[in-house]
This record gives structure tokens, sequence and C-alpha cells, in this order.
């Protein structure tokens, strides 16, 4: 099994590196947290002092990071993979970032003879868990060959692989994704904030939503309610799982293309409004998504 680098170790990249590692692959890691670092090395993997080491070290690399800003300091900033990338390594970039973010990298990452394909994901914490989370590839279309060499590794974090065509397309499907799914939860969580106002059971609620034409996934798999679904983050303090800061930036990332482009997305729109109160708010910016539940339960009408 081949050496592989992989950059962002935190609640989806973590689990996205172990499921390499459980596969045999024997992974060099880089974090900004240094402590991250030294559990992964505690657990077999070789531990990284920068991106450039990883660059060094691994033909294949998977970077899993917060922000656009966060994407072109590891490959570009001092230190960064484009010090050291080998010709001939594919670079496989699975966070959610703008569309021009990524069209960027990858011709810098051309310019050192090598491959950028943006992968972003979806599924959640634990579909990253459970190697079940959906890739949205962009760059590899046309390009069989690319697909089947990021395959080797992306079968191995998730069930889906989907090839969107040309760099940045996989960032516009997963952007679009997101937008839906803030949506969803959004209206899951009034929805169940109103049965229980009304005195319903939530679960049993939950059920006749879920067996019903109103079932999504922020219903029937991520319920934000506590206690309708165990072992998810809303079961658990709403903690670990896609943080509300991280989705406010997604719905940014949605809401800039949307007015560049002139589509309508009046819901979107509202989506993010939300979403970045609960980014700004010192109870709720740190706890994953499904907190907007509590944030509404808590709100006055």
């Amino acid at each position: 099994m081949s050496t592989v680098g992989f950059i962002g170790l935190g609640n989806m990249g973590g689990h996205m590196a172990r499921n390499l590692m459980r596969a045999g692959h024997s992974l060099v890691v880089y974090d900004a947290n240094p402590k991250t670092v030294q559990q992964f090395k505690s657990e077999g993997a070789t531990a990284a002092s920068s991106p450039a080491d990883v660059g060094a070290a691994a033909k294949e690399i998977v970077t899993m990071l917060p922000s656009s800003p966060h994407v072109r300091e590891v490959y570009g900033g001092k230190k960064g993979l484009l010090e050291t990338l080998k010709e001939g390594s594919l670079c496989l970039d699975s966070s959610t970032i703008d569309q021009s973010a990524s069209i960027e990298v990858a011709k810098a990452v051309a310019e050192r003879k090598s491959i950028y394909l943006d992968a972003p994901v979806s599924g959640g914490v634990l579909g990253a868990q459970n190697a079940t989370l959906t890739f949205m590839v962009g760059g590899a279309g046309g390009k069989p060959e690319l697909l089947t060499r990021a395959k080797v590794l992306l079968d191995k974090m998730g069930k889906n692989v989907v090839c969107c065509g040309s760099v940045g397309s996989g960032q516009a499907a997963k952007i679009c994704n997101n937008m839906l799914l803030a949506i969803e939860m959004i209206g899951t969580a009034e929805t169940m904030n109103l049965g229980l106002k009304m005195g319903l059971d939530p679960k049993k609620l939950a059920s006749i939503i879920n067996t019903s034409s109103g079932r999504c996934w922020s219903s029937d798999t991520y319920n934000p309610c506590p206690g309708v679904i165990e072992g998810i983050p809303p079961s658990k303090g709403y903690e670990g799982g896609f943080g509300s800061a991280l989705m406010a930036k997604d719905l940014s990332l949605a809401q800039n293309a949307a007015t560049t482009l002139g589509a309508p997305t009046p819901l979107g729109s509202l989506s993010h409004q939300i979403y970045r109160l609960l980014a700004q708010h010192p109870d709720f910016q740190s706890k994953d998504f499904g907190v907007v539940f509590k944030f509404l339960s808590d709100s006055k009408q």
C-alpha cells in the first residue's frame, strides 16, 4: 500500500485519515494542532512538522481544511506543499471552499507537474466515521484515469464517488448541497419545536415525518431534537459534528455565488442570516449545526 499524506485532522479529517490507516496505508500527517498530530503518531502514523514535510514524503495527499485561506496557506504558504511537491503527485482537496480558490490552487499544483482534484464530501461526521461519505470530484472530467487513481483512496473513505466535471465543479455541487442541507435543518428544527409546543412526543412526531412526505436527512438521520436519535451530536449536547460557524461559511460561499450569477436564493439567504447569528453567539458558535433547534426553542416569538 502507498504512503498517503493527510493534512487536516479535525472532526471529519480525523475519521477519514483513520479509515485510510485501517485499509493498510501508511500515513504522514500534519495538523495545526500538535496534540492531534501526536495522537495520530501514537496510533502508528508518521508526524510531519509542516505541509512541506508531507509533500516531501508522499505522492498521494489528502487535505481537509476549514476554509479557502487555510487551503491557500497549506498549499502556497511558507513551508507549504508546493515547496516540496513531487512531480506526478495527486492532491485530493476535500475542503469546502469557493470555486475560484480551487481553480487557483489547481493551476499552482499543475505548475509543479502534479494533479489537484477538488473532492468535497457529504455525509457528516457519521459518514466520515463509517466510511460512507459521498465525494464530489472536480477536475477529472473526461479523464477516467485520474478518477481511477483517486478512487483508490476515496473508496476507502466513502461509498459514493461522483465525477462532477472540471476543476471547481465538485465545490459547486457541495455548496449547492449544503445550502439545501441548512434549509432542511432549519425546517426540521422549526417543525420539531412547534410539535413539542403543541404537546407531541418528539420521537413519535419524527416517526410520522419519516414515513410521510416531510422526510429528509435532517429528520431521519440527523434529527436536531435531543433524544430523538441516539449517538449523534444533538443527543450529546451538540458536541462534535459539523460546526455552526462552518455552516455559516458554506452558506456565505453559496450566497456569494448566487449574487455573482444572479441566481435567486431567498431561503438560502435567510438560512445564511440564521447561521451567521449562531456563528456569532458564544453559546452556539462551536456547537454542531443542529443546535439551531436550541437556538429556536430559546427564542421568543
